[in-house]
C-alpha cells in the first residue's frame, strides 16, 4: 500500500501525461455540464419559484425526482438517443467528449433547476409584494431575484459541479471509457483498479479530492467576502 501511495505521488509530481490527459478531458466534461447546466437550470428553477402556471407542481414533483435518478439511466437514454438508430445518431456524439457533456449536463440542470428553486422560492416571498406593486415584467423580476441571490445560488453551482465531476456510469456508457480520448478522472479509477493499477488510479483519486476541495474553498471565500461586503 505505502509503494503504490509513494508511485502515486511520484506520477503526480512528474505531471504524467496519461494523468494529465485523463484530468483534462475530466474537467472539459465537467465545467462545461456545468456551465449548460447553470444557464438553463437556474432559470427554470427561477420560473417555478415565482410563476403560477397549470402543472406548477407536476413540474416541480418531475424536476425533484429528476435531482435523483441513477445516472445509469441517463446514460442509456442519452446512448440511445445518440446510436446510429436514434433521432440523433447521425451527429456522430456517441462515444466522444460532446455526447458526455450531453449526458452530464443532463444531470446538472434537474439537480441545479431544484436547489435553485429552494432558494429563489424564499427571496420571492420576501419580495412578492414589492414586485407586483412595482409591475415589473416577468423576465425583469427574474433577473433581479437570480442577481439578489447570486451568493445563495452558489451551493447550487457547487451541487451541480461535484455532481458531473464525480460522475461514473453515464460517462461511463456514453463515453466508452476509450483511452486517451473520452476516459475521465472517476471511469479511469474504476478501470485502472480493477486492473491492479493502483498506483494510478490513487494519483487519480488525489487529483479529484483535491480539485472538489478547491472547488469547496472557492465557493466559502466568496460566500465570506459577500457577507462581510454586503453584510
Amino acid at each position: 500500500m505505502s509503494e503504490s501511495i509513494r508511485e502515486a505521488f511520484t506520477l503526480l509530481f512528474q505531471l504524467d501525461p496519461a494523468v494529465l490527459g485523463i484530468v483534462l478531458t475530466s474537467l472539459e466534461v465537467s465545467l462545461s455540464a456545468l456551465v449548460i447546466g447553470t444557464l438553463l437550470g437556474i432559470p427554470l428553477g427561477a420560473v417555478l419559484a415565482t410563476e403560477q402556471f397549470p402543472g406548477k407542481q407536476i413540474a416541480i414533483v418531475i424536476v425533484n425526482s429528476l435531482m435523483g435518478v441513477p445516472t445509469v439511466i441517463v446514460g442509456v437514454l442519452v446512448y440511445l438517443l445518440l446510436s446510429r438508430s436514434g433521432p440523433f445518431g447521425e451527429w456522430g456524439w456517441l462515444f466522444t467528449v460532446q455526447g458526455m457533456m450531453v449526458a452530464q449536463s443532463l444531470l446538472t440542470i434537474p439537480l441545479i433547476a431544484a436547489l435553485s428553486r429552494q432558494v429563489l422560492e424564499d427571496a420571492w416571498r420576501i419580495h412578492r409584494e414589492t414586485f407586483l406593486i412595482l409591475r415589473l415584467p416577468t423576465l425583469a423580476r427574474i433577473k433581479w431575484l437570480i442577481w439578489d441571490c447570486r451568493f445563495s445560488l452558489s451551493i447550487a453551482i457547487l451541487a451541480g459541479f461535484a455532481r458531473a465531476i464525480s460522475e461514473v456510469g453515464a460517462v461511463m456508457i456514453v463515453g466508452g471509457n476509450i483511452d486517451r480520448y473520452t476516459r475521465t478522472m472517476t471511469t479511469a479509477i474504476a478501470l485502472e483498479t480493477s486492473k491492479g493499477d493502483l498506483p494510478l488510479a490513487l494519483s487519480l483519486g488525489i487529483v479529484l479530492l483535491g480539485i472538489v476541495l478547491i472547488a469547496n474553498l472557492m465557493m466559502y471565500w466568496i460566500r465570506q467576502t459577500a457577507e462581510r461586503r454586503y453584510g
